[in-house]
């Protein structure tokens, strides 16, 4: 309902407030605390966002008043009731996108042949799609000369390109052997310094991960890009011609970010403002991972492609009044645990809580212990733990990252006068503001421990306050996964050896190995700060490392050399021997400097447990070095440490990392930074240059975008040479009057499926078989393998995407009695692709069905596994069971999901799937109607129409979403008499 226009018929018009601030003129808003009812109260933060929409978007309608009410009595409705929820924007990723936007394009041309202006078919709900799915690795940033090969194959690369300006070659390592570091093969003399060579980190060269020789990362990434630009070019001018057709579409271009980045540092308002009045942001959108913009008060997830395309176009998302379990965060973080060890404590806690489908809100203490970064790394890992939202109610920790991204102070100042004023600001201090949640998970940050990984397999987790003891333990056991079997008498050897002039001495547990690399830690740059302010504190305290560790960084992008060195760090690490070597993979596979000669001798000679200790990934016994038996993983701050101490055989609460120059004992709790210093750094340093860089990338677009010339027309001129970009024949048959559907006669099934069959089965996204029937039809436009690209990047292609459907080799359809995209012809007897079976049925005037067992449509949601049944003449899918997303598509697009009774199914029927189908439809269908199956062998049975409600039964009267909406869209908008009578026909059917 528009607001302005609609205000005085608005059945809630009495709870409209008017915002007022300093430096702003007045603002509406609804406010649900004027409903006086005292249940707002006890609502949990997420619940309140949907009463809130359910208010504003009031329609008697599409939104009615008993939907409020059943918001608003959640305690009672919660996992009984379905209710409309009408987001405020939408995000897509152009996988996802394209479609959608080829339909409205299709769309304003169905209507503009009916006589309606074209200019009226628009997204009604902001649409933002970010280009980022396009990009393929066709260069590595690796050029591997002579190299070893640990992956295998004949072990010869491409030699690196030489690059002015930049170090051209670098002496091999190991003499060739990767990762040897026995006297023989590390034969070289030492040089006068005994750390890692330092390489000019000027233009942020790549390394070889094997001779760590530099290769030029802006020739990489340009080449990279130069492709994708080249490849998708037709899908890029499309999205352009897009961003100026359409009102309400905006268009991000590729190589400025990713969906996610882009929609935290970019997208997200928290409050939005239109038509004079301000309201919650809200968000769907065509990825799993939406869920990250929750860490920041913004309510959002990830929805299915046809279901975005419904909110495009003013549908609301329906959905079950969720559960919501409150998250309870009590207790204090260990001052040793980083950012990962909270995310990934809490993510443990979640999976084991059992909260699938369910909402999840933090609340408690422990929740201003986090920060913005903190609390949207949590959110992302909402896939991992089954949960559909992860909510962070917006409080001073949010207000305060949101100063730091160049927030108007206007904009901040409206943003915490509305939530403090309809109490959506979340005051972690105050229990009474706690909300009544359907359960309590309490996760104590006390519990969440630091801990490394080693000494052999990364799955062996040793927390930190234990290290030294497991250590010992490590020395007893027998030789194994962790043991070495060092016998008792030999396990306090010291060996002094010399080095550069000076003794030093060796024992079991030395590190000797200390690698920080940051390509795992890139997500959330606090541990790479927390790394280098210790350092820092470390040298500052007259701290330092044993010149003979061979100490080294490798940052896993040019952007945290970046921050690092803004932050002021950088060269405190390097002082301490962490110098950037370059950006690459190095340690992680054995690629370290060869030790020095006297520290392989001392190993040697007392047989000794080495130490390497590093923070990537990989860790296997000997990989770092032949010599160096035990590898720890660990966070970066505490490769720094350990590298100090010397050891890892240390207890840190109880012994020094080692003395100043006074002689006095300095601990590792003295030069720790707090979370607030890091979090201080992080908001000033990395989060203010992060946004501040990708406005600026934003604004300035990319010279191949701004200077891509796109046709200036209402209706897009469809190139009919174009493989990636066709008008679907969606609204080929539309017309202005409502064409009741038919019953469904002698049907044959097209396939007869088992359990969990997955939308990758019905809609594969990777790339295109050379045998498939897409594979026949881009051969036919004349393109060779090489171009076909992937069915993701050509959803814009019908013809395409139909020949794609069913087409996984992992596809068991019981027709053929194997696995494969084939499909029995029942009237010839012949094995078909299902492509071509469909193409026969349809010419000859049979409707389709699908026969399937439990969990149909699972996995992905996926637009075109619902179109692409359509467009093979499937009328409807009979099934033990669906999955909820992908049957709300099937409705959408027109197909009836009916579901065998209770305790039935194809096998207790008997049916050979071979057989003839009748549905008889009554003219009045009705949500959860039951209906009867004739098959021409004489057997009937009953099956029930999963429509939910009214508004499924008109989509599926109109032949799906896309008819429904080109056919009201012109009733509400043009006032054409056809099109009003259809659209009385509607008020029909939903009373108002």
């Amino acid at each position: 309902m528009a607001l302005t226009s609609s205000q005085q018929a608005h059945p809630f018009n009495h709870l409209i407030d008017t915002l007022q601030t300093e430096k702003n003129k007045a603002q509406k808003y609804f406010n649900p605390q004027k409903l006086g009812d005292p249940k707002y109260e006890r609502l949990p933060f997420s619940i309140r966002v949907l009463l809130e929409a359910a208010i504003r978007k009031c329609d008697g309608f599409y939104v009615k008043q008993e939907d409020v009410q059943n918001i608003l009595n959640w305690e009672k409705q919660q996992n009984e009731a379905e209710i409309p929820f009408s987001p405020a924007r939408v995000l897509l990723q152009d996988f996802t996108g394209i479609p959608a936007l080829v339909d409205l394009a299709a769309m304003r041309d169905a209507v503009a042949k009916n006589g309606i202006d074209p200019n009226l078919i628009n997204p009604k709900c902001p649409t933002d799609l970010i280009v980022d799915h396009s990009l393929q690795i066709d260069f590595s940033k690796c050029a591997i000369q002579n190299a070893p090969n640990p992956g295998g194959g004949d072990g010869h690369g491409a030699t690196p390109r030489s690059v002015p300006g930049r170090l051209s070659s670098r002496s091999s390592q190991c003499g060739g052997s990767r990762g040897g570091c026995s006297k023989g093969s590390c034969s070289d003399a030492p040089s006068s310094s005994s750390k890692a060579p330092v390489v000019q980190i000027e233009n942020t060269p790549l390394l070889c991960p094997f001779h760590l020789q530099p290769v030029s990362e802006q020739e990489t990434a340009l080449k990279n890009q130069e492709m994708e630009l080249i490849r998708n070019k037709e899908r890029l001018q499309f999205f352009k011609w897009c961003s100026k057709a359409f009102k309400n579409v905006s268009v991000v271009p590729p190589d400025i970010g990713s969906v996610h980045q882009v929609n935290l540092e970019y997208l997200s308002r928290v409050v939005q403002e239109s038509e004079g009045f301000v309201f919650p942001d809200s968000v769907v959108g065509t990825d799993s991972h939406t869920t990250m913009i929750n860490g920041l008060g913004i309510l959002g997830w990830g929805v299915g492609g046809i279901e975005s395309e419904a909110v495009m176009l003013g549908q609301p998302v329906s959905l079950t009044l969720p559960q919501v379990v409150g998250c309870k965060l009590v207790g204090s973080i260990s001052t040793l645990a980083t950012s990962i060890d909270i995310v990934l404590g809490i993510t443990k806690h979640l999976r084991q809580a059992g909260i699938s489908g369910k909402f999840v809100e933090f609340f408690g203490p422990g929740v201003s212990q986090l920060s913005a970064a903190d609390r949207t790394t949590i959110a992302n890992m909402c896939p991992e733990y089954n949960a559909t939202v992860s909510f962070f109610p917006v409080d001073d920790t949010t207000l305060k990252h949101f100063k730091q991204t160049n927030f108007a102070e206007e904009k901040l100042e409206v943003m915490e006068s509305y939530l403090k004023a309809v109490k959506l600001f979340r005051s972690s201090d105050d229990q009474a503001e706690d909300p009544h949640y359907s359960e309590v998970i309490e996760v104590n940050l006390n519990s969440i421990m630091p801990s490394v990984s080693g000494p052999k397999r990364p799955q062996d987790r040793v927390p930190v306050t234990c290290m030294k003891e497991d250590f010992l333990s490590c020395l007893n056991e027998k030789v194994g996964f962790k043991g070495f079997h060092i016998p008792r008498e030999k396990q306090d050897i010291l060996v002094p050896f010399q080095h550069e002039g000076t003794e030093y001495t060796l024992s079991h547990g030395s590190v000797v190995i200390a690698a920080v690399i940051s390509c795992t830690n890139n997500c959330n740059p606090s541990v790479m700060l927390t790394a280098g302010l210790l350092a820092k504190k470390a040298k500052e305290a007259g701290l330092t490392v044993k010149p003979y560790i061979r100490t080294s960084l490798a940052p896993g992008s040019g952007m945290v050399t970046h921050y690092l060195n803004a932050s002021g760090v950088l060269p405190y690490l390097s002082q301490l021997g962490f110098e950037v070597i370059g950006y690459g993979c190095a340690t992680c596979v054995g690629n370290t400097a060869p030790l020095p000669e006297s520290v392989v001798d001392a190993i040697k000679e007392g047989d000794l447990v080495a130490c390497g200790v590093l923070s990537g990934s990989r860790h296997f016994e000997g990989r770092l070095c032949d010599c160096v038996r035990a590898n720890y993983l660990a966070s970066p701050p505490l490769v720094v440490a350990y590298a100090i101490a010397g050891t890892v055989g240390i207890d840190f609460e109880k012994e020094p990392l080692g003395l100043n120059a006074e002689g006095k004992e300095v601990f590792l709790k003295d030069v720790w930074p707090s979370k607030e210093e890091v979090q201080d750094v992080e908001e000033h340093t990395v989060v203010a240059s992060i946004f501040r860089d990708l406005r600026s990338r934003i604004q300035k677009g990319s010279p191949f975008w701004n200077n891509m010339d796109v046709p200036d027309s209402v209706l897009f001129p469809w190139d009919p040479k174009s493989t990636y970009i066709r008008c679907p024949p969606f609204f080929s048959k539309l017309s202005k009057e409502v064409s009741v559907p038919g019953s469904i006669d002698n049907a044959h099934a097209l396939l007869f499926l088992g359990n969990k069959v997955t939308t990758d089965h019905i809609s594969p996204a990777g790339s295109i078989a050379r045998i498939s029937a897409a594979a026949k039809y881009l051969q036919s436009k004349r393109l060779t393998p090489r171009e076909f690209n992937s069915y993701g990047a050509r959803r814009g292609n019908d013809a395409v995407m139909t020949r794609g459907t069913f087409a996984s080799i992992k596809l068991q359809n019981r027709l053929i009695g194997k696995t494969g995209p084939k499909t029995l012809h029942v009237p010839s007897g012949q094995m078909l692709d299902v492509f071509e079976a469909a193409e026969r049925y349809q010419r000859d005037g049979f409707p389709l069905i699908i026969l399937a067992g439990k969990e149909y449509g699972s996995g992905s949601s996926r637009d075109w596994a619902a179109k692409g049944p359509y467009l093979l003449g499937v009328r409807a899918v009979i099934a033990e069971s669906f999955e909820k997303m992908h049957k709300n598509h099937l409705v959408g697009m027109g197909i009836a999901p009916l579901q065998f009774l209770p305790g039935q199914n194809a096998d207790s029927l008997e049916l050979s799937g071979k057989e003839r189908f009748s549905i008889s439809l009554p003219e009045e269908l009705t949500p959860q109607q039951e209906l009867t199956v004739l098959t021409s062998t004489g057997k009937s049975f009953s099956v029930v129409t999963l429509f939910e409600n009214e508004m499924d039964v008109a989509f599926y009267r109109h032949g799906g979403l896309l008819k429904y909406v080109a056919r009201t869209e012109g009733a509400e908008r043009a006032g054409c008499a056809e099109t009003i009578e259809n659209a009385a026909e509607l008020r029909i059917v939903f009373p108002v």
